[in-house]
């Protein structure tokens, strides 16, 4: 069995940030993605999961909320630690209680503004934009069982200009996701090896 630790990435879309993760960890010395879990069987992801040789998994609703098939897999691959990234669906009980403070998730504003439900990608920075905010951020935080009300591990702002449109919002803040991200998921992992 490998020494490495094991991250499990969970993803609904494009999978950008989940692209940066696994370069990030692609022939890292202590932790590598294990495997890439995906609710949309047309999700952009499971491509770049391929591309990494790395094995994915797609799920429904049923096989998510009323089983426990999903823990029974993490925790049959020794998961360490559960990424999310761009993943829409509310994270249930049983595998909150299964991974303990071990799940955690990227949100492209600074909470506790612009959180919760319904509150994801352009909608966020729509919002933003609306009311004429002249910062945002991403925040980086654990899991719980609300929406985006999980302890904050990492904050990063920028500046929004006058001139900037919601492309712009969205590229300035997905610079700062995909820069962040990574580094957090293994300062993270560094800390559970010291435990």
């Amino acid at each position: 069995m490998s020494l490495k630790k094991r991250i499990a990435v969970f993803a609904s879309g494009s999978g950008s940030n989940a692209q940066k993760i696994m370069e990030h960890f692609n022939k890292h010395a202590d932790a590598e993605v294990a495997i890439v879990l995906c609710n949309n069987p047309n999700a952009y992801v499971i491509q770049r999961a391929d591309n990494f040789e790395i094995p994915s998994h797609i799920f429904d609703k049923i096989d998510f909320y009323q089983t426990d098939n999903i823990v029974k897999l993490l925790k049959s691959m020794e998961i360490d630690l559960i990424v999310l990234a761009g993943f829409l669906w509310l994270i249930p009980e049983n595998l909150l209680k299964a991974f303990p403070n071990q799940i955690i998730n990227i949100h492209p504003a600074l909470l506790p503004k612009y959180g919760g439900k319904g509150m994801y990608g352009d909608r966020v920075h729509q919002s933003v934009l609306n009311n004429k905010e002249t910062e945002s951020g991403i925040t980086i935080h654990f899991v719980n069982e609300n929406f985006d009300e999980g302890e904050i591990i990492h904050q990063s702002k920028y500046r929004i200009d006058k001139d900037d449109d919601i492309e712009m919002i969205k590229f300035k803040g997905q610079q700062l996701e995909h820069l962040h991200y990574p580094k957090v998921v293994e300062s993270l992992l560094k800390k559970m090896k010291s435990l």
